[in-house]
């Protein structure tokens, strides 16, 4: 899902559907709630933990965030050096991911297909905004990071195209590759540049409190469309793939 998640037009949402963990995914994270809160204020960190289904929930971000720390700088060299190749690798993949969705959806009628068009035209009006310029003010990173998180968990909207339209994929992309660079400037490594390394955490650190914010509200309600929707909340992400 990492992986995913850097690449622009590739969403970890649609990894998280093809391994078969999406429902989990989406209701571990709509989970956290008042409930949880209140347990975790208690003391009760065992049950918090099994509230939350924490054994899944560290595992997953733990991955991501390996997999995106260590794949930022990669994926800017390819997508620079061998954008053909790169694009072409990602939109087979994109290609086996709508078919995987579609295939698994029986009953179609006249309604289901309503509901594929709609996610197409609401897919194609994403697809088709142009990138703009932002401002990078620290408040417009944390709206973004709320944006942004939740177009990465639906399958079919790429979070990192999301970054592109606001004009924030280059800016944090960039910001993420620094930290990576310069962490020798926790232990005071001659060869860091501490400023340039505080810097670009101090944007990561707002970008992903925004995640966290955008994640945990959007949750809830996809949660709650899968619960009453679920096939119809299926067929207009597979639209938007």
């Amino acid at each position: 899902m990492g992986a995913a998640d850097v690449i622009p037009g590739v969403s970890g949402g649609t990894i998280a559907f093809i391994m078969g963990i999406y429902d989990e995914f989406v209701g571990s994270i709509a989970s956290i709630n008042a409930e949880a809160v209140r347990l975790l204020l208690k003391g009760k960190i065992r049950e918090f933990w099994k509230h939350i289904n924490g054994n899944f929930l560290l595992s997953l971000v733990a991955g991501i965030g390996i997999s995106v720390v260590a794949l930022a700088g990669l994926m800017q060299m390819l997508l620079s050096d061998h954008p053909i190749q790169t694009w072409a690798f990602f939109f087979g993949l994109i290609v086996a991911s709508s078919i995987f969705i579609i295939r698994g959806i029986s009953g179609w009628k006249m309604r289901e297909g309503a509901f594929l068009v709609l996610g197409v035209i609401l897919g194609v009006v994403i697809c088709t905004l142009s990138p703009t310029n932002t401002p990078d003010a620290l408040w417009f990173v944390f709206i973004s990071g709320a944006i942004a998180i939740c177009a990465m968990i639906l399958p079919g909207i790429s979070g990192s195209f999301i970054l592109l339209i606001l004009g924030k994929y280059q800016f944090i992309m960039e910001n993420i590759t620094t930290c990576v660079e310069n962490i020798g400037a926790l232990w005071g490594s001659a060869g860091a540049d501490a400023g340039a390394f505080w810097n670009a955490a101090g944007v990561m650190v707002v970008f992903m409190v925004g995640a966290v914010v955008g994640i945990l509200a959007f949750s809830k309600f996809l949660h709650w469309l899968l619960a009453r929707w679920n096939k119809e909340t299926l067929i207009v992400l597979a639209g938007f793939i």
